[in-house]
């Protein structure tokens, strides 16, 4: 059993969508609730920086999967690559913290989606960020 600090909080099951570049940050954690996407983490040593501070490279990494798999989830078929994104950075987040990345689609199009997120430590709000998304469609997968 896992210490009350290393709780992972209701809602949230392992992330379901595995990547070369956030493998070495697992466990990853995901919940959804209506058309937002939460991306979460406890933050260990990995995550940060040589001030033992999370790395705003991590922040921007788990806001862009955030976002795009927030507009993805609402256009069957579909992929998105990151056109723009722009992070602003308010606080800090510290070791053993639980960090979420609450991302919410703003507009969908055929070709663009827009999404913004909120990054809160422990409920405390570090950093926001917003995103431009090219949709790409996918064929469907014939077994």
């Amino acid at each position: 059993m896992m210490p009350e600090s290393d709780a992972v909080p209701p809602g949230y099951e392992p992330h379901f969508r595995k990547s070369p570049v956030t493998n070495p940050w697992e466990p990853l954690f995901f919940r959804q609730d209506g058309s937002a996407f939460c991306l979460a983490l406890r933050i260990a040593s990995a995550h940060c920086n040589a001030r033992g501070l999370l790395h705003g490279g991590v922040i921007s990494a788990l806001a862009d999967n955030a976002m795009g798999l927030a507009c993805v989830m609402q256009v069957e078929r579909s992929s998105a690559l990151t056109v723009s994104l722009s992070i602003d950075f308010l606080a800090v987040g510290r070791l053993g913290q639980w960090l979420e990345v609450r991302a919410v689609p703003t507009k969908l199009g055929r070709t663009l989606a827009f999404a913004d997120a909120r990054i809160e430590a422990d409920r405390e709000m570090i950093a926001k960020a917003a995103a431009t998304f090219r949709i790409i469609e996918v064929a469907a997968k014939t077994d």
